[in-house]
């Protein structure tokens, strides 16, 4: 079993894209997890190509530990996420940034992701049912 921790919180749908120079936390999911708004730092940037045709502001910034873990090897950085306030079917989109901190490199056609751990190669295996099930927003 794989977990991607947030924070104090395990995510079951999180959106790995290599398109974009953003890691995106939905204020749903920030809520979810507990951590007061007030911990957001002020941030102006807009930006394009989220939701089709409008631009995005943030809520603001924040800085969490991301784990990506198994039981016997996991690796734990600080990363910058943007905090933005319109819904999704995702808990957190997680893109270029995170990919370059923890030295990953996605394969998209078998929804996996691999990275150096402490004792071998972290593979992050996704699976196309939870992928495709847009009803479950549950956060564990």
């Amino acid at each position: 079993m794989v977990s991607l921790i947030v924070g104090p919180t395990c995510l079951t749908k999180v959106l790995m894209d290599e398109g974009s120079g953003l890691n995106i936390l939905y204020t749903s999911t920030l809520d979810k997890t507990g951590i007061p708004r007030s911990s957001l730092c002020p941030s102006k940037a807009l930006f394009y190509g989220i939701m089709p045709w409008k631009e995005a502001m943030p809520l603001g910034r924040i800085q969490l530990n991301i784990t990506f873990d198994q039981p016997d090897n996991f690796r734990k950085e600080l990363l910058t996420l943007e905090v933005v306030n319109f819904p999704s079917v995702y808990h957190a989109l997680l893109d270029r940034p995170c990919f370059s901190k923890f030295m990953a490199i996605p394969n998209y056609t078998y929804l996996k992701l691999k990275m150096p751990g402490p004792k071998g190669v972290i593979t992050i295996k996704g699976n196309f049912k939870q992928a495709y099930n847009y009803e479950q927003h549950c956060l564990t």
